[in-house]
């Protein structure tokens, strides 16, 4: 006979840990610095919004689906290597894109003796014919110094004799902001950093070997890539990079939290499966603080050869290949007999029908669009505050371990507080963080805040784990849980993150954190009246009545019906007992 496999609830509690300790940390790594390169490419507020908006629109509506066809056709384990393999591939395309900013520019922790080897440097791209400055002050320059003013032509003046002029011209405002950062250091490295990148921008738009005059081909998106300026066309090259990036990477998570889960219901140990979030949240803080502290120890000398942010790149796809051998070891479970296609809409029926349930869906839709402002623009505001990435690394890891460590004082706030009091507290805690960070003033400033994240996080999780308890049906809970982490939250954060990169484009970042603190608090004031007017729902006890054996039973029979069934079954007994006197 064919021996059945033994289920092994350790090992597999072990691998699922180990895997997600493995993905949190590879995404740490370089999704919190992402805006950051993106700040350091040229892009805009609203175009970092607007591609941080898609990419949580891509999380929002592809994982449900890539979860629901790899059940379907049983390929879950080839759906969750092909993702690991194919994100890691396409982390690495960010990195094939012409540069705009210099080494020079984006460390600011560079020592001043460095410039000699950027002076060297700036020489060096200048020399290079055809080359202008796009701006409208040197275009006016050579204007006034042109020859043929000079002797009142009206003929085009001499292509040489014009780049001569660009040259010198170039050569003498770059010679002037060096003389003026020797007095001024800190100044030295943006200066010289914005001039060679506006001379690599008219190169990139511009080619030299196209002549003045020459029509342009317009034909197709390439062609109209060709004649936007480089900030559009790295823009829309961004948008589809990401796109396709997360594409290829949100599969993964929802496939192996469905497949560990059916594991573990199969064994009659799914209430251990929450266990892996805290694995997460320690890989997470390892891999933020571990690659700010890397990322912030780099030497100029080697920041000159490669680039600083290629480092999170390359640590991504690293740990994401190493995660590929845990996945292929994953204990992975397809239940045939259960279907829960439909659990997503079932789940939404019931936080519909629950007044309780709405405020608190509203309420995680609200802290998902200030997540998504904290996450895209807070490390722009330390960095105008002269953080360095080892700041903002330690910073991000402090908060995550302070989201880790809620679970030890659960037992104690659950006695102090109700878990709607606890939502609210939890919300009131993110609008004061998101207060705090319009107020800084220094590198280490908004590591005091972080500590809050311990109830701004994990306090409002947990008290969002028991209003999923309150309404769910036997089987429904995880369902619900979706609900709010994965759909209110996903939709929050792409609202967000459109949203929010308009106002900071229009306003900035400080006005943005202060309107939506000033927002969530309201609402934070709002939620106590608006639960207490909400009629309350009588609580279920459904392990009881599983206990019971009841599984087959009405929960909608009446207690009359009730008395209806004995009667029937007393008459009976009586009619047989009858039956039984007669014949004898």
């Amino acid at each position: 006979m064919r021996r059945t496999k033994q289920i092994d609830v350790k090992r597999a509690l072990a691998l699922a840990g180990t895997f997600s300790f493995l993905c949190s940390c590879s995404k740490a790594c370089l999704l919190p610095f992402l805006t950051l390169y993106f700040r350091q490419l040229g892009l805009s507020p609203s175009m970092t919004g607007i591609i941080m908006g898609a990419k949580h629109c891509v999380t929002l509506l592809w994982s449900p689906a890539a979860g629901v066809l790899s059940k379907r056709y049983n390929k879950r384990r080839a759906a969750i290597s092909c993702s690991l393999v194919f994100s890691a591939a396409a982390a690495l395309l960010p990195l094939l894109l012409p540069p705009v900013g210099t080494p020079a520019a984006q460390s600011s922790t560079c020592d001043a003796s460095n410039l000699s080897s950027s002076e060297s440097l700036f020489d060096l791209t200048t020399s290079t014919k055809s080359q202008t400055l796009p701006t409208s002050t040197h275009k006016a320059l050579l204007a006034a110094t042109s020859p043929t003013d000079s002797v009142g032509g009206s003929g085009p003046p001499n292509r040489n004799d014009t780049e001569h002029s660009e040259i010198q011209l170039s050569r003498g405002n770059a010679s002037a902001a060096l003389n003026s950062s020797r007095r001024e250091p800190a100044l030295a490295n943006a200066t010289v950093g914005s001039l060679v990148s506006a001379e690599r921008s008219k190169r990139s738009v511009i080619p030299p070997d196209r002549v003045q005059g020459e029509p342009e081909n317009t034909s197709g998106f390439l062609g109209s890539l060709k004649v936007m300026k480089i900030e559009n066309q790295l823009f829309f090259l961004m948008l589809i990079i990401v796109s396709v990036w997360e594409w290829v990477a949100a599969p993964a998570e929802w496939t192996v939290d469905d497949g560990l889960y059916e594991y573990l219901d199969f064994a009659d140990a799914s209430d251990r499966h929450s266990s892996t979030e805290v694995w997460g949240l320690l890989g997470a803080a390892c891999g933020v603080g571990g690659a700010g502290l890397v990322v912030g120890q780099l030497s100029c000398l080697i920041a000159a050869r490669i680039s600083r942010s290629a480092v999170h790149f390359y640590s991504y796809a690293g740990l994401a290949v190493l995660a590929l051998p845990v996945a292929v070891y994953l204990p992975l479970y397809v239940n045939k007999k259960r279907d829960r296609a439909n659990g997503l809409l079932k789940a939404l029926q019931l936080v519909y029908g629950s007044p309780c349930a709405l405020l608190c869906a509203f309420t995680i839709l609200l802290v998902g669009v200030v997540t998504s402002a904290l996450e895209n623009f807070l490390l722009w505001q330390m960095e105008d505050h002269g953080s360095t990435e080892l700041h903002m690394g330690l910073s991000l890891a402090l908060a995550l371990l302070s989201q880790a460590a809620f679970p030890l004082l659960a037992g104690r706030v659950s006695k102090l507080l109700s878990p709607g009091r606890v939502l609210v507290v939890g919300a009131a805690s993110l609008g004061l963080q998101c207060f705090y960070y319009s107020f800084l003033w220094g590198p280490w400033a908004a590591l005091p805040a972080q500590v809050l994240s311990t109830f701004s996080s994990g306090a409002l999780w947990w008290a969002v784990g028991l209003q999923c308890e309150d309404i769910a049906t036997p089987g429904a809970e995880r369902s619900i849980r979706r609900v709010y982490g994965s759909l209110c939250l996903h939709l929050g954060r792409g609202l967000g993150s459109f949203a929010g990169g308009f106002v900071v484009q229009r306003f900035g970042v400080t006005w943005l954190y202060r309107g939506l603190a000033i927002g969530l608090m309201a609402w934070c004031a709002c939620l106590p009246v608006l639960q207490w007017k909400a009629p309350r729902q009588r609580r279920i006890n459904y392990s009881r009545l599983l206990a019971a054996d009841a599984s087959e039973a009405s929960d909608s029979e009446s207690e009359a019906e009730r008395d209806w069934l004995d009667k029937a079954m007393e008459d009976d007994r009586d009619n047989n007992n009858y039956e039984r006197r007669v014949r004898h």
